[in-house]
């Protein structure tokens, strides 16, 4: 039970990358959060007969609004020459050179394109959802052949609050950013969609079939690729943005 005084306790909770800062109020009605850039914490306001678990266990919850407003208050890394970003989670470093061909490529550690400077980051990206496209393309064939399911299209995008979705007319859409996540967290997003042709929900027969399929995918736990995803995802969605 919290006092009636006013009170600001920093907490924190394993799903989230900040800290939480609880200020009971008396004359709260319900929880709110918002993000301190500043002092680097999160502050949730509750109405006092919150206990200190449901008010971290409602922040946890919030985690999509957490990672996106991290996202916007950090600075942006934009696909400039000589930036350095992650491809499957590989340090790769961006190079335009007059020389080379339009068309982005790889050449060992290295992402390079030609063509006019100022259309570098535009062919950077192209690239990368190319790439995106076509590896979850190939993976949610992949791992929907083993579920004994097909979707119905497979595509990507650049959400903001979710790396992946799937619709009941069982159509996959993904953000392209997971092409920069190591294979692991990639592919339990690829498991969590694909399970959702089968189960509509998150029950635990839904939880049961993810796991079986992110076993049959990749090697490691569906809690630690989770875990992964959860520590990057702040940095992936910056990359790409800023001047």
């Amino acid at each position: 039970m919290w006092s009636s005084a006013p009170s600001r306790q920093l907490e924190v909770h394993p799903d989230l990358p900040v800290p939480v800062e609880i200020r009971p109020m008396r004359g709260a009605r319900r929880l709110r959060l918002r993000y301190d850039d500043h002092r680097r914490v999160l502050k949730l306001t509750c109405p006092l007969r919150t206990t200190r678990r449901a008010a971290l266990a409602w922040a946890a919850e919030q985690r999509a609004w957490v990672d996106t407003q991290l996202a916007h208050a950090l600075p942006g890394e934009p696909f400039a020459p000589g930036a350095v970003i992650p491809i499957e989670g590989q340090d790769i470093r961006l190079v335009w050179a007059p020389d080379e061909p339009r068309i982005a490529r790889m050449a060992a550690d290295e992402l390079r394109c030609g063509g006019p400077q100022s259309a570098f980051p535009q062919r950077i990206e192209t690239f990368l959802k190319r790439h995106a496209l076509d590896t979850l393309s190939r993976e949610t064939a992949e791992i929907a052949a083993i579920a004994g399911v097909s979707p119905r299209s497979v595509s990507v995008g650049d959400a903001n609050t979710r790396w992946g979705s799937c619709s009941a007319e069982r159509r996959i859409r993904y953000s392209w950013r997971l092409i920069l996540a190591p294979p692991a967290a990639r592919r339990f997003v690829v498991a969590h969609e694909v399970a959702h042709l089968v189960h509509l929900d998150h029950s635990p027969a839904f939880k049961q079939f993810e796991a079986k399929l992110f076993g049959h995918f990749a090697s490691g736990e569906v809690a630690a690729a989770r875990s992964l995803l959860r520590r990057l995802g702040p940095r992936l969605k910056r990359i790409g943005r800023g001047d």
